[in-house]
């Protein structure tokens, strides 16, 4: 993982389509995507920008999230926009 500048100690190895499986698992849970992102786990990050819910997703909750990016890994294509 940190080839492609990604920390070691926060990451757990789980490949991205593995976690992309389980966004469609989970569909949208907003309180969940929080608390994954809580843990500072990359592909608990990644898993919680796939199902947090856009309706409920605002400026305060982007830039909070956004301050904490350690790659660009967890930054899923037009997650801003979708606020």
């Amino acid at each position: 993982m940190a080839r492609f500048g990604i920390a070691n100690e926060k990451a757990l190895g789980v490949k991205i389509p593995e976690v992309r499986a389980l966004s469609k698992l989970i569909k949208k849970d907003h309180e969940l995507a929080q608390q994954l992102w809580d843990t500072g786990i990359h592909e608990a990050r990644i898993l919680a920008t796939l199902i947090a819910d856009p309706k409920l997703t605002n400026p305060k909750l982007i830039d909070n999230w956004t301050k904490d990016f350690a790659s660009s890994g967890c930054m899923r294509p037009g997650l801003r926009q979708s606020i």
